[in-house]
């Protein structure tokens, strides 16, 4: 629905524009890691009980919606999100598709440290900028440029045909992997990108017209 403090010189744009596809993007519940405050980047955990019900709640915001195609990652996490959410949404089944381009940020030696613990070990400062810097990455992983690297050229090749026949498409997948997304999709800078905060089990839904301009993009 439109905000009311649009002007109408800014609405008539919109109601002039076809809607040709709708994207809709979340992030997966809390995993086990998540709760216990460690980098999980590829470690394939498990939801928590919570999670599981972020996931849920997920798919009652999403009742109603229709979905040509579902993708995840490579990561149980992401993919059980999926389908709980589908199930509660009582969505005609899809055969989802799973790719480890979608998958989180590798962090590396990072993966299965206490956040806290590691900063100890190798100094809060040097700790955050492995966490809010665009292009440095902790050892033997990436940082969000190198995520945004196998992300993007996915969604060009698999999704963006997709979406520019009219089809309409549902992500779960991963705070960086989106934060790569969002960043492609909204145009924002790595600065802003850094800033941007993405909930667990909060979808977003994008309306695109047929040139995948983005029409409206906000949270359910």
């Amino acid at each position: 629905m439109l905000q009311k403090s649009l002007s109408i010189t800014s609405i008539l744009p919109y109601i002039y524009t076809t809607i040709m596809a709708q994207l809709v993007i979340f992030r997966h519940g809390q995993s086990t890691w998540n709760l216990e405050n460690k980098f999980t980047g590829w470690v394939d955990v498990d939801l928590t009980e919570k999670g599981k019900e972020e996931a849920k709640n997920a798919g009652l915001k999403l009742k109603g919606f229709h979905f040509d195609f579902a993708y995840s990652s490579a990561l149980i996490r992401a993919q059980k999100t999926l389908d709980l959410a589908m199930q509660t949404a009582e969505h005609p089944p899809l055969k989802p598709v799973y790719d480890k381009a979608l998958n989180e940020r590798m962090y590396g030696d990072l993966q299965g440290l206490n956040k806290a613990e590691t900063a100890i070990k190798f100094g809060e400062e040097q700790v955050k900028i492995w966490r809010r810097s665009y292009d440095i990455a902790p050892p033997n992983g990436e940082s969000l440029k190198d995520t945004a690297a196998r992300v993007i050229p996915y969604f060009e090749s698999e999704i963006i045909p997709k979406l520019k026949a009219g089809k309409n498409i549902i992500i779960v997948a991963h705070g960086n992997s989106l934060r790569a997304l969002i960043m492609y999709l909204e145009k924002m800078t790595p600065a802003q990108i850094l800033e941007f905060e993405i909930g667990t089990g909060q979808p977003r839904l994008y309306e695109l017209d047929k040139d995948l301009k983005v029409l409206s993009a906000k949270n359910l």
